[in-house]
C-alpha cells in the first residue's frame, strides 16, 4: 500500500469532488473559498484535510446540507459508493425535506400573456434587487 492509500486525511476539495457534493473538484474548490462549505463550524480552505468524524456544512440553493464523513475518498466513483462516504444528520435532512415542500407549495411566477413586456421584466427586476 502507498502513502497515499494509507493517509488517514484528504482535502476538503477533493472530498467533496469524491462525494459528489460538487460536479467537479474546480466547482468544489470555489464553493471552499467563497465560503459555501464549513468543516466543524470554521470556515476552511480547499486543501484543509477532512478526516472520519469531521462535520461539513454545505450549502447549495437552496438547500443546506449537514453531513458527518464516515469514510474518505480521492476518487470519484458511482452515486452509491459517494453515498457511503457520508452520513447526513437528522435535523439536516428534516430541514431539506420541509424547504423542498415549501418550493413545491410555492407559487409559480407565470405570465398568462405570453412572453413578459419590458415593464414587467424591470418590475421583475426590481423585484429581484431587493431579495
Amino acid at each position: 500500500m502507498s502513502p497515499r492509500e494509507a493517509s488517514s486525511t484528504v482535502r476538503l476539495d477533493k472530498w467533496l469532488w469524491a462525494a459528489r457534493f460538487y460536479k467537479t473538484r474546480t466547482a468544489a474548490s470555489e464553493a471552499v473559498a467563497g465560503g459555501k462549505v464549513e468543516l466543524n463550524g470554521e470556515t476552511a480552505k480547499p486543501a484543509r484535510q477532512v478526516a472520519p468524524g469531521d462535520t461539513i456544512r454545505v450549502r447549495i440553493a437552496p438547500f443546506e446540507h449537514v453531513v458527518v464523513v464516515t469514510a474518505l475518498g480521492e476518487r470519484r466513483g458511482s452515486a452509491k459508493e459517494a453515498a457511503l462516504l457520508f452520513e447526513e444528520t437528522e435535523p439536516s435532512r428534516a430541514a431539506r425535506e420541509v424547504r423542498a415542500q415549501q418550493l413545491r407549495d410555492a407559487p409559480l411566477l407565470r405570465f398568462d400573456a405570453g412572453k413578459p413586456s419590458k415593464k414587467d421584466r424591470r418590475a421583475l427586476d426590481r423585484f429581484r434587487r431587493k431579495s
